[in-house]
């Protein structure tokens, strides 16, 4: 093979789909085509109007011309301050019971591992509502650890704003659970590995070598987890109440105002899309990167 051959051979290879083109960038296989088939374009934009629909309607019912006096009111500020108080609360919780335990699950392997990975991400596909009755069943005054807690320490959560954040902690902790492990998982452990044979210890590569790389992902459950914290409504309303300035958050305050004073419920609701929007905003780099 002369030389000219080899380098075409090498050029095909650089720009084939699979290895990718030059400088090792990856490239994907295009689908061609002639068109979006009918019976697929029209379930896809009648989706899609069914999604955006509701957002749109909120956008064109608001009320923009008294917006600011309802933002700067007693009670949406009342309320937008103790969720952002509780949510962030809630999201340190999640960040320090969260993240060693998506290290465990990650870098460990114990018996039934399966098995509590599946109770972790529980919350997530548990209503609500039933995570507050379980709470209550729990750390309630009457609870099994909450019987406890009120005779020895005198602490009682229910109806308290410590229960907002332990209720919002709740179902918030398994998105930091879910992004962390899925970040350890594809951080390589040489780096930890060479950092043991040098003598620091595990938690000492934890916090020097480990910590630093998945930081990302770190970031992203956080925003995650308080922005689910933020929009918590069932666990809060169940285990916590809905008490102004203790533990009504702003869905609550969302809920409450549709009867009385709707305008303040569409205030309130605007607020809460504008942080959703902002989430997505803040992570928009982890979700395009497949793209």
């Amino acid at each position: 093979m002369t030389d000219g051959d080899r380098a075409g051979a090498a050029a095909d290879l650089l720009e084939s789909p699979h290895t990718g083109g030059p400088g090792g960038r990856p490239r994907r296989p295009r689908v061609r085509g002639h068109g979006v088939p009918l019976p697929l374009l029209l379930p896809a934009l009648l989706g899609l109007v069914f999604l955006l629909l509701p957002l749109v309607a909120l956008l064109v019912r608001a009320p923009w011309s008294s917006l600011p006096s309802e933002l700067t009111s007693a009670a949406v500020w009342q309320a937008l301050r103790l969720s952002l108080q509780t949510a962030s609360l809630a999201t340190a919780v999640s960040l320090v019971l969260g993240v060693p335990l998506a290290w465990l699950l990650a870098r460990t392997a114990f018996p039934g591992r399966g098995l509590v990975r599946a109770l972790v991400t529980l919350p997530l596909v548990l209503p609500p509502v039933v995570g507050g009755v379980a709470l209550l069943l729990a750390l309630g005054r009457n609870g099994i650890v909450g019987r406890w807690l009120d005779s020895a320490f005198g602490i009682t959560l229910p109806f308290t704003t410590a229960g907002v954040v332990v209720a919002e902690a709740f179902v918030a902790m398994p998105f930091m659970v879910i992004s962390v492990e899925g970040t350890l998982r594809a951080a390589d452990v040489r780096y930890e590995e060479a950092a043991a044979t040098l003598g620091a210890s595990r938690f000492t590569a934890f916090r020097r070598v480990t910590l630093p790389m998945i930081a990302p992902g770190v970031a992203a459950g956080a925003v995650l987890a308080w922005a689910r914290a933020l929009g918590e409504f069932g666990a809060t309303i169940t285990f916590a109440g809905s008490f102004p300035g203790r533990t009504q958050t702003m869905p609550l305050a969302v809920y409450l105002a549709l009867q009385d004073d709707p305008e303040a419920a569409i205030a309130l609701s605007l607020v809460l899309l504008a942080v959703s929007i902002a989430v997505l905003a803040g992570l928009r780099e982890r979700w395009t990167a497949a793209a």
